[in-house]
């Protein structure tokens, strides 16, 4: 069975590149958004390998889109990113970050508690948290990328007026869907990166990989463990495999997606290989998942022709790229992002419709029949409650900017108006009980 599905996907995913190949290397760079500016941040740093980053997410790239044949990305911890730049960290300590999320994934993965987890999550927390991934998205774009951008500067090749002509052309794309968007954008950004590059007198060269190993001392694992591994765990437990999973149904509803375990070992696996070898700590993303889709992305080739080129690219060139990478257009990568998270913010309009997982389960959901697919059976009040509920998670994980306090918020939410309904029927059973007692 695992042999045939195995075969199953990459029909598909050779089928769906066959047909709709500009639409699947499009797709394949649409996150390249997030990816770039913090590789780049912690390859300057020396906190991590630019060699060893391209070269083993290039792997996994290939490998999710073998595996699980949807465009599933390979996307920065970001949390641990953040830590990191900060406090400038040793390339030990950021090591022994990665891998310490990874063995905890991997044990949430192997017992049983993530899918545990994942079944007790009220659906609308888990589209509050994609929504509030969405919003974050956008509000770091706007205010870390394109606001310190001048009209005229730094540069003739990044600024506002470039970054608004990215976005309207952006907006065209909602009419225009089959224009390959996010391959113009970084080609026309990779010309300006390497013009700038030269005028500087600084050039890319072949540098062929020399993979190294890395092991973190006592200290480096006390820090990165505690100081940023810590914080990261909720991240990924939330964003990078709970919500995903749930996007990748909403967003590809007639492919398989894969479950909440394997996603989870996938994303435990990446860190427990890639970070002994100097490279950055990863995890599958919603925001890149949507990024991807909103380009075109569709299979798992997307991903696999994005994993041969960084693998290509990061064993031929290495640490020469960090000079030209630094110079791509941050007008350019900050409406990507922006569209990226436009992307997530639309799965919060399926809420209270049929799009919903729990209301669109026969015999289980509120829906019961397939006649009843025609619209969910949910009163004004239901609604509101689901709506609240999600719009709490959301404006608690946007204000103090941690998926954690969003979930936490969110759940008390829906605990609280569940509360009434729990004590009527702990009344019912006790009232039951005591009449079976007096029988």
């Amino acid at each position: 069975m695992a042999v045939q599905s195995l075969r199953d996907i990459n029909a598909y995913n050779l089928r769906t590149f066959k047909h709709h190949y500009v639409s699947e290397i499009s797709g394949s760079l649409g996150d390249l958004g997030t990816f770039l500016p913090i590789a780049i941040a912690l390859a300057a740093n020396g906190t991590v390998s630019l060699a060893s980053t391209l070269v083993f997410s290039g792997v996994f790239n290939i490998l999710t889109g073998l595996f699980f044949g949807i465009p599933l990305p390979v996307q920065p911890m970001k949390a641990i990113a953040a830590v990191a730049i900060a406090r400038s960290f040793s390339n030990g300590s950021i090591a022994a970050a990665g891998i310490f999320v990874g063995a905890c994934i991997l044990l949430f993965s192997v017992t049983g508690i993530l899918h545990w987890f994942a079944n007790v999550i009220p659906i609308p927390v888990i589209k509050g948290i994609q929504v509030g991934a969405g919003l974050s998205l956008i509000i770091a774009a706007c205010g870390n990328m394109l606001h310190p951008l001048g009209w005229i500067s730094p540069s003739w090749a990044d600024n506002r007026l470039w970054a608004i002509a990215a976005f309207v052309a952006l907006v065209l794309t909602n009419v225009f869907r089959r224009v390959p968007y996010a391959l113009a954008v970084f080609v026309l950004g990779l010309v300006f990166a390497i013009i700038r590059t030269v005028l500087a007198g600084h050039m890319p060269g072949f540098e062929v990989w020399h993979p190294f190993a890395l092991i973190p001392t006592p200290h480096q694992w006390r820090v990165g463990a505690v100081d940023a591994g810590i914080g990261q765990i909720p991240l990924t437990t939330l964003n990078s495999i709970v919500a995903v999973v749930h996007l990748a149904h909403d967003l590809l509803p007639n492919v398989r997606t894969p479950s909440i375990t394997h996603v989870g070992i996938s994303v435990a696996g990446m860190n427990l290989l890639g970070c002994w070898f100097g490279a950055m700590p990863v995890c599958h993303g919603s925001g890149g998942l949507a990024a991807q889709y909103r380009f075109g992305a569709r299979s798992g080739a997307s991903v696999i022709f994005l994993g041969v080129l960084k693998l290509i690219i990061g064993f031929l060139f290495g640490e020469t790229l960090v000079d030209l990478l630094r110079r791509f257009p941050s007008a350019f990568l900050g409406v990507m992002v922006i569209a990226a998270g436009v992307e997530l913010l639309s799965v919060g309009e399926s809420l209270n419709t049929t799009g919903a997982r729990d209301l669109n389960q026969a015999g289980t959901g509120l829906l019961a029949s397939a006649e009843q697919h025609l619209g969910p059976i949910l009163t004004d009040e239901e609604r509101s409650r689901r709506w609240t509920i999600m719009m709490v998670t959301v404006g608690m994980l946007v204000g103090f900017k941690n998926d954690a306090i969003g979930f936490i918020a969110g759940i008390v939410c829906h605990c609280a108006y569940e509360l009434p309904g729990w004590w009527e029927k702990a009344r019912s059973r006790w009232s039951e009980g005591r009449l079976r007692l007096r029988d």
